[in-house]
């Protein structure tokens, strides 16, 4: 019998320290979870040139002053890369109240006047983003053609947008910064304008030896900051560029 009381004794402690440990766990998850310490305040974004921390929130589908451990990392990136501007994308809690979004954006290479605002494309005639109001970018602006009925995910197929983009797409990064509009004039006159101070404008032509212009184009904006004369327009139009000084 004092066996058995023993052993009733034994397991009644064990089940108390089972139930304590049970407790004690719930109220230390339940401080981490709830405490205001760790609830959402910033997000930390990396890699990122034209999507902003706002973009992340609305797309993430995250609100600021959520639980810091109630949000799932690995769902929110999974949304995160259902948008189109997005490539790759990893998510991480930063402690204390943090989350840390590192993505790889598909690069938007023009943009263009749609039916209810602008577009962005990428070197495909994808487009990646559109918006209402003008936006201040480091990109070309293609003028003269209107693209309608055209959304997030969808293909433009213009052939002079699509010649224009691939022109622009054999332009380094550097040059490409410094062009602000590239006009199509008419289907066999294409005109491009730099965003310096006194605009230079540089004649296109026919989208016909791309490789060429594209070269002479990067080679000219890279040394433009340099030339010690102004220069009113440019013309690759010919076998031989001609440089038209201004007055």
């Amino acid at each position: 019998m004092a066996k058995i009381k023993k052993i009733k004794r034994r397991s009644g402690r064990r089940l108390f320290k089972g139930i304590m440990f049970l407790l004690i766990t719930g109220l230390i998850l339940a401080f981490v979870v709830y405490v205001p310490i760790f609830t959402l305040k910033e997000i930390k974004l990396n890699g990122a040139t034209y999507i902003t921390s706002d973009d992340i929130l609305k797309i993430g589908n995250i609100y600021i002053g959520e639980p810091l451990f109630q949000l799932e990392t690995d769902t929110i990136a999974s949304r995160l890369s259902q948008d189109l501007r997005i490539e790759e994308v990893t998510v991480r809690r930063s402690l204390p109240s943090a989350l840390e979004v590192t993505i790889k954006e598909r690069k938007p290479l023009a943009t263009i006047v749609c039916d209810y605002g602008y577009l962005n494309l990428d070197k495909n005639a994808k487009v990646i983003d559109s918006y209402k109001s003008l936006r201040t970018m480091q990109i070309p602006m293609i003028t003269g053609a209107t693209v309608h009925d055209k959304y997030i995910g969808d293909d433009v197929d213009d052939e002079m947008i699509k010649q224009v983009l691939n022109f622009l797409q054999k332009i380094d990064d550097d040059a490409l910064e410094k062009i602000s509009e590239v006009a199509i004039i008419s289907e066999d006159y294409i005109v491009a304008y730099t965003n310096t101070e006194k605009s230079v404008q540089i004649r296109i032509g026919k989208l016909e030896r791309l490789e060429e212009k594209a070269r002479l184009t990067e080679s000219f904006l890279k040394d433009l900051a340099n030339n010690p004369n102004p220069i009113e327009y440019v013309d690759f139009n010919y076998t031989a560029p001609f440089i038209k000084l201004a007055k």
